[in-house]
């Protein structure tokens, strides 16, 4: 009895997608030399999976290779022309990059989608890419609507306290950092945040209960950098 082939072989679509998988734990345990080699198999064997060239799109932004995960992303658009996940991320690589315009246009073509399903991730990003161009009405707009979808969504919540403190509306500042760690870990970058609105407020109390925070768990992050120099600058005015 001859035995069908097609049922010995091996599925390499299937293989190629457990291949995507074991990179993403692998880019999470920061082993990325793997990742890529389980990434590069996975294109080898199904080069229409698309998963494997956005998965490799994001480890190459998480090393700044932005010129590369751009390549990756135009891949995965060479396939796949209308996800909206794909030309999200590819929004938000754009704009990392600087190219703002582009980067806006990208994640129009998500948010506009009204199969997306996951919307507020589009309006999120396109608010963040707008508070990176000093737009704060159009940002607050954006987020606002990301927001409205997902009260939660602790990306959105960040930006909002940041538009807060960069256009002066430090009591918004102060809520939506409040709603941030109700949800979301403290990081640098959330507690330079609630510094800066606390200070601003005048709340001196809860401004250096933050500051200690701050230095405490992050004494050598860029936010400490500016904290410690805004303390020197208060001293020198002093």
């Amino acid at each position: 009895m001859v035995k069908d082939k097609r049922v010995s072989e091996p599925d390499l679509e299937q293989a190629a997608a457990l291949n995507v998988q074991l990179a993403l734990g692998y880019i999470e345990r920061q082993q990325l030399g793997v990742a890529q080699e389980k990434l590069e198999k996975a294109v080898e064997q199904d080069p229409d999976n698309i998963d494997a060239y956005t998965t490799m799109a994001y480890m190459k932004r998480i090393i700044n290779e932005f010129d590369a995960a751009e390549d990756y992303y135009l891949k995965a658009l060479d396939i796949e022309s209308n996800d909206p996940n794909i030309h999200n991320n590819y929004g938000g690589l754009l704009c990392q990059m600087g190219r703002y315009e582009d980067a806006l246009k990208e994640i129009k073509l998500a948010y506009e989608d009204p199969f997306y399903e996951t919307r507020y991730l589009a309006y999120a990003n396109a608010g963040t890419c707008m508070l990176d161009l000093g737009e704060y009405k159009q940002a607050e707009k954006m987020l606002r609507k990301a927001l409205r979808d997902h009260p939660r969504y602790a990306g959105a919540l960040l930006s909002m306290a940041e538009v807060g403190v960069k256009s002066e509306q430090f009591l918004m500042a102060r809520a939506y950092i409040q709603r941030y760690h109700a949800v979301a870990s403290t990081s640098a970058e959330s507690l330079w945040l609630q510094v800066q609105a606390e200070k601003a407020l005048g709340a001196e109390k809860h401004y250096r209960k933050y500051a200690r925070q701050l230095l405490q768990q992050y004494p050598d992050s860029d936010e400490a950098g500016k904290l410690e120099e805004m303390a020197r600058n208060e001293r020198i005015r002093e």
